[in-house]
């Protein structure tokens, strides 16, 4: 099984450790396109801190994120697992994970990112600010300009196994499976029961609590038919659409009644 994660908007502080080393990245073959990002961000923070702000999309209180850019080849690195936070990774709490669920996290969980492409949840990152939304001056959009590179190394990744696909509209843009990858993939939303509303603060929680599940109960399931009976074994009430082509993912709503 293979889970693709959003990143977070907000992040940990870097540590005091080793700084980056590119090469000890997750999938190699995106090294290229790495270092092309990481280059462009680095020199644009360096130039115009206002110019910078506007391209990140950053308020006036985030200015300090643009200094943080500044020192992504320097600053002390850690775990992506640790820099990414917020209510997904709060819920997932991969810290407080036994151990043989923590090994099942580090070969299961890709986390998809604006300046890395993707990396598993082990790669030893810096804080950065830079989500897929950006267009740098030199590259464009980075979703598109991830479709290239990610192609190229997903479908290795994917395995012959389900891929469980709970990122944000606006990561799902830098790699969509397709063929017979697309056919073993399943989406999920999450869906207040009683309104049938998507919640954003909710929906984040609820795909956290639905990894979690899966990795310390040990569940391996090999399709998405097969997730539908893992999610159930765990409690969650679960719709399910297969899909209505060839090509196209598994759709699932996963409901729940309580908003918390």
């Amino acid at each position: 099984m293979l889970v693709l994660l959003p990143p977070s908007e907000g992040k940990a502080a870097s540590g005091r450790g080793a700084p980056l080393k590119p090469e000890s990245l997750s999938l190699p073959g995106l090294a290229g396109a790495r270092e092309a990002v990481l280059a462009e961000l680095v020199e644009l923070c360096a130039a115009d801190e206002d110019k910078a702000r506007e391209v990140l999309g950053l308020s006036e209180g985030l200015r300090g994120e643009v200094a943080k850019n500044l020192e992504l080849r320097t600053a002390g690195a850690r775990p992506a697992g640790e820099i990414y936070t917020g209510v997904l990774y709060d819920a997932l709490d991969l810290a407080s994970l036994d151990p043989a669920a923590q090994r099942r996290a580090a070969r299961s969980l890709l986390v998809f990112s604006g300046l890395w492409g993707a990396v598993s949840v082990t790669d030893r990152i810096p804080s950065y600010r830079c989500s897929m939304g950006v267009r740098l001056p030199g590259l464009g959009a980075l979703g598109a300009y991830w479709r290239a590179p990610m192609a190229s190394v997903m479908p290795e990744a994917a395995g012959d196994g389900l891929v469980l696909d709970l990122r944000s509209a606006a990561y799902a843009t830098a790699w969509k499976p397709k063929g017979e990858v697309a056919s073993r993939t399943a989406t999920v939303r999450v869906l207040h029961a009683p309104t049938r509303k998507v919640v954003s603060h909710f929906n984040k929680a609820t795909k956290g609590r639905i990894v979690r599940g899966l990795l310390t109960g040990g569940a391996a399931p090999e399709d998405p038919a097969g997730l539908v009976e893992a999610l159930r074994d765990l409690g969650y009430v679960v719709e399910e659409r297969a899909p209505g082509r060839a090509g196209t993912p598994w759709a699932l709503d996963v409901l729940v009644d309580e908003v918390h």
